[in-house]
C-alpha cells in the first residue's frame, strides 16, 4: 500500500487514535498534500528538510501540534481555499462560541497561538484553551484538521489572504 492508504488505515483504527502521522516526501503536489491532510496526517514535510528541523518537527507533532513545510503552507491554503466550491455542512460549528470561531479563523490564517493572543489581546494560554475546545467540538485530531474544517465548512472563505 502507499503512504496515503497507510495514513487512512491508521486514522480509521480506534486502537491507533493517539498515533500522529508526519508525511515526509519529495512530492510537493497539491493533491497529495490535500489528501494527506484529509486522511488525518498531522504534518507534511519535504525530504530536503534539515535533520535538526526534522527532529524538532517530529517532537512538535508528538506534542500535539500540526505543521506543514514552510514552502507549501501559504500556497496550500490559497489553493485549498480557491478549490472550495460549496462549503460542506458542519453542524458542530453551531457549538462554537463567537470567540472560538474567531480563534479558528485566525488559526486558519496561519497565526500561532502567541500571534492570536497578541491580536485578541488575551493570554496565550487562553488561546490554547479556545483552540482545544474548538478541536474537541469539531472532532479535529489536530490543528491542521481544524484549518481544513474551517475552509471546508465555509467558516473561512477563499480570498481572505489577499
Amino acid at each position: 500500500m502507499n503512504g496515503l492508504e497507510a495514513n487512512r488505515q491508521i486514522a480509521r483504527d480506534a486502537a491507533l487514535s493517539e498515533v500522529k502521522v508526519v508525511v515526509l516526501t519529495t512530492f510537493e503536489l497539491d493533491e497529495y498534500i490535500f489528501e494527506s491532510l484529509r486522511s488525518g496526517a498531522s504534518g507534511f514535510l519535504l525530504k530536503d528538510i534539515e535533520l535538526d528541523d526534522l527532529v524538532r518537527s517530529i517532537r512538535a507533532v508528538a506534542a500535539g501540534d500540526a505543521l506543514l513545510a514552510p514552502s507549501v503552507t501559504r500556497r496550500l491554503i490559497e489553493e485549498f481555499a480557491a478549490r472550495s466550491k460549496q462549503p460542506r455542512p458542519v453542524p458542530e460549528l453551531s457549538l462554537l462560541t463567537d470567540r472560538e470561531r474567531e480563534v479558528v479563523a485566525l488559526a486558519a490564517e496561519g497565526l500561532s497561538n502567541a500571534e492570536i493572543a497578541d491580536r485578541l489581546v488575551v493570554g496565550a494560554g487562553t488561546v490554547k484553551t479556545y483552540v482545544s475546545h474548538a478541536m474537541m467540538k469539531l472532532h479535529a485530531r489536530d490543528r491542521a484538521q481544524l484549518v481544513v474544517i474551517a475552509f471546508e465548512s465555509g467558516l473561512v472563505r477563499p480570498g481572505w489572504l489577499a
